[in-house]
């Protein structure tokens, strides 16, 4: 024999919940939870497998995980953030940074510069064969010098000595929160996320509990009026098959005959009927199970009232108490409002200054696309030697660094801020009538479900009675005919009050289970993983 855990896993892998991997699962286990096509379940199995399959909650469950993560995205807010950026530039026509300024002219001017530091040097070196030159001669010299070294001859006055071709930049930069009372708050509200979406959860799995119940029972009580009604049935041939007796023997009438066998027709089809809305139902708990109904599909237990399914207290006040320590909707209403007010301090804090630390580091590149220098040939007059240099000189690449703080600060935004805090107060005073109303609104509901508890148990002793009533009758009525001093009919109407006692019977203990699966909802029992 399996152990409830194992049978559990066992179904479960017969409708795909869990895979070969579980570890519940072992291979022999694994073949014949494949190869079923029968299933016998109780309604403590049924209860769990919904507790895993249901896809509500199944999805309630990843809200969890949803709310967990945003937890963490919170936090984010508050870590330190790293960026890094890279640019490319090509200056195809760099303008003149001094247009329109007195040293707009500069440009021109640079050739003259050299010419007039070679005169300067001229006249200042000492040495009589040197002397100062026109500009003209200095210009022409210049030139020739560049031409005999094999260089191109500069256009004075014509270019940019400030335009570089080619830009780079790669920076890194690192910011890191000092003050942000939005941030913090939100790291409150999404903590508060997680808690509503664990009462969310605990009452999707008391809805599923009390779902499922209802399906069971409804199940059970069809078939138990299918087995009522057939052996009502069977009573019944026997009945007509003592009448025809009676009849050949010329105790009773044709007419009693043909009474017993259209009442055994009508009995049969009535059977039928019963037996597809038992199979229907079946098949209903199978759907909402997640059990392929193809498959057959057995409950065992039975609708059977003992003084263990009597509830703790039939008091509405004493239930009342539990239902506000245990009730999750009571609770989820409680974490609303704390929600709410977590809003309002994110609202508020747009009142206060967010302040930051920030750091940055960049790499800068200017390189021309011609990194050939041009310099004079020490100790001779217009010779000249030219150098290349690589792509990443050191010339050419410089770092930068900056740190500091940002402070930031809205002094007035047109009373914006005001106004939103005072739309979250209101928000916060509507949850809290909303709640007000809720816990009424359970009271009624457990005062209620404990009035279904107390009818159905009057009706469940009443009819108890009723039955030991109902077979004495059947008996004597029984035994009356046997003897021959009573009637088929009154047989028959003797069976048929016994039958309705049993239905009734059921029908009392089926509105108590329901009742009871209703008053555990309303107090907010709290579902236990076997």
């Amino acid at each position: 024999m399996l152990t409830k855990k194992w049978k559990i896993a066992t179904l479960l892998l017969f409708i795909g919940v869990v895979g070969t991997e579980s570890l519940w699962a072992q291979s022999d286990i694994v073949q014949n939870a494949k190869n079923l096509e029968e299933i016998t379940i109780t309604i403590d199995e049924a209860i769990q497998i919904a507790l895993i399959n249901n896809y509500m909650i199944r999805k309630g469950l990843l809200d969890i995980e949803t709310a967990e993560s945003q937890i963490r995205e919170a936090w984010g807010s508050v870590y330190p953030q790293v960026n890094t950026a890279g640019s490319y530039t090509r200056n195809l026509q760099t303008p003149n940074p001094f247009a329109g300024s007195d040293a707009g002219g500069l440009f021109e001017t640079l050739g003259a510069i050299d010419w007039l530091a070679y005169n300067e040097s001229a006249r200042t070196d000492g040495d009589p064969n040197t002397a100062p030159i026109p500009i003209d001669e200095f210009f022409d010299r210049q030139r020739q010098g560049f031409e005999d070294a094999g260089l191109g001859v500069p256009g004075f006055g014509s270019g940019n000595p400030f335009a570089v071709e080619n830009q780079f930049e790669f920076g890194l930069s690192v910011t890191q929160t000092l003050y942000n009372g939005a941030a913090f708050a939100a790291i409150r509200g999404a903590r508060q996320v997680r808690e509503l979406n664990e009462d969310q959860t605990e009452l999707d799995r008391q809805i599923v509990v009390d779902q499922i119940k209802n399906s069971f029972y409804t199940a059970l009580l069809a078939r138990e009026q299918y087995q009522v009604l057939k052996a009502s049935v069977e009573r019944l041939r026997e009945t007509v098959e003592e009448t025809r007796k009676s009849v050949d023997a010329g105790m009773l009438s044709r007419f009693d005959r043909i009474s017993a066998e259209v009442e055994l027709v009508n009995l049969e089809t009535r059977l039928i009927e019963v037996e597809n809305q038992s199979e229907l139902a079946i098949k209903n708990l199978a759907l909402q199970l997640g059990i392929p109904t193809r498959s057959k599909l057995n409950l065992r237990g039975a609708l059977e009232f003992d003084e263990s399914l009597l509830p703790d207290t039939f008091d509405p006040d004493l239930a009342y108490e539990v239902a506000l320590q245990q009730r999750p909707d009571l609770s989820q209403t409680a974490g609303l409002i704390e929600l709410l007010k977590v809003e309002g301090e994110m609202t508020r804090s747009g009142y206060m200054p967010t302040l930051s630390a920030f750091a940055n580091a960049a790499y800068i590149g200017q390189v021309p696309s011609n990194r050939t220098s041009v310099m004079a040939v020490e100790g001779e007059e217009f010779t000249y030697r030219s150098e290349s240099r690589s792509f990443f000189d050191n010339s050419y690449w410089n770092p930068a660094v900056a740190v500091g703080l940002r402070f930031n600060w809205s002094i007035f935004n047109g009373f914006q801020t005001r106004m939103r805090v005072e739309q979250n107060a209101i928000s916060v005073r509507q949850a809290e009538i909303d709640r007000e109303f809720q816990k009424n609104a359970i009271y009624l509901e457990i005062e209620q479900t404990v009035r279904s508890l107390e009818t159905a148990l009057r009706r469940i002793n009443s009819q108890q009675r009723n039955i030991e009533q109902a077979e004495l009758n059947y008996e004597f009525a029984l035994k009356r005919l046997t003897e021959g001093v009573g009637t088929p009919l009154q047989e028959r109407q003797a069976s048929s009050l016994l039958d309705q006692s049993r239905v009734n019977y059921l029908t009392a203990v089926y509105d108590y289970l329901i009742a009871l699966s209703q008053y555990e909802k309303a107090i907010g029992k709290p579902i236990l993983n076997d």
